[in-house]
């Protein structure tokens, strides 16, 4: 009878790490629970920095939908007040993006990048 396989090897930190990011939060939470990766401080450090990061700026965004969605459906009654706050929505939305592209690549290369405000919180955690 033959010897079963191998287990297969883990990812490699840097792989796991972007990881965390790819889905927001929802990936960070996911390798929190993933044994080996969650007794990997960088993996774990970049689980609750992308929680802390994408959960918060997704709190944000609904915040901001509440908020600019009456401004933005009855426009006429604010003047041009809705195109601003519809050029906000939109920098908003593609800040998140740009920071989440940002976070992959260089995550993925091997760098640590710590985020401000979040970044520490995430270091206490992990």
């Amino acid at each position: 009878m033959m010897a079963p396989p191998p287990a297969a090897a883990p990812m490699a930190d840097n792989v796991a790490s972007a990881l965390c990011y790819a889905l927001g939060f929802i990936t960070g939470i996911i390798f929190l629970v993933i044994a080996p990766y969650n007794q990997n401080r960088t993996v774990r450090f970049h689980a609750f920095q992308s929680i802390f990061a994408f959960g918060g700026l997704f709190v944000i965004r609904i915040v901001l939908g509440m908020v600019l969605a009456p401004i933005l459906f009855h426009g006429f009654y604010y003047g041009g007040l809705w195109a601003v706050w519809g050029l906000i929505w939109t920098l908003f939305g593609l800040a998140c993006f740009v920071l989440w592209v940002y976070m992959l690549v260089q995550t993925y290369q091997g760098k640590t990048i710590v985020l401000p405000v979040v970044g520490p919180m995430a270091q206490k955690q992990a």
